[in-house]
């Protein structure tokens, strides 16, 4: 049974605001920030824990349409509380062929608003919610996606950049 998510059905106080910054390790121990990406769309998404089944299904979907993604000149990024090294064995193990941010301290997750309460079985609990940020070439955030579900969120994410390329090509000329 999949955790019930406890969080208000819209929260947009992202939308149309500077993404806030960041500075994590990668799976190759590697620092990685917002600084990094200027002038770059990027697709921010976190998600629960490595090698689980929903988190692979999201994972495997990106890496299917990451080329596609790349064309339109998006960056993808993972995010979750897991080490570098789990990091490491997950895209190795499924081939993944993007970034994915440790973030153990949940510092990132926490000013993105990922880190929320759930509930399984009547019980609660603190956890990282499934969810993306689409941030634009001048480092403002375009779309929110919340309750994200990991069979479709990668096509999701991809129709929506083709759907509004030509906005998003031009708001960040």
């Amino acid at each position: 049974m999949a955790p019930k998510i406890k969080k208000p059905a819209e929260n947009s106080r992202f939308l149309g605001k500077y993404a806030p910054d960041f500075k994590l390790k990668d799976q190759d121990g590697n620092f990685h920030s917002l600084k990094n990406y200027a002038n770059r769309i990027i697709l921010l998404y976190f998600y629960p824990k490595d090698m689980t089944p929903g988190c692979t299904i999201e994972a495997e979907g990106f890496r299917d349409n990451f080329d596609e993604l790349k064309k339109l000149g998006v960056v993808v990024l993972g995010v979750s509380a897991d080490s570098e090294s789990s990091h490491k064995k997950f895209c190795d193990k499924h081939k993944l062929n993007f970034t994915l941010l440790s973030d153990e301290k949940k510092e990132i997750i926490k000013k993105y608003g990922a880190w929320v309460k759930k509930s399984m079985y009547g019980k609660e609990y603190m956890g990282i919610s499934r969810e993306s940020f689409l941030i634009g070439k001048d480092g403002k955030i375009i779309k929110h996606y919340q309750k994200v579900n990991p069979d479709n969120h990668p096509e999701e994410v991809l129709r929506d950049v083709i759907r509004n390329q030509h906005t998003i090509s031009s708001i960040q000329e």
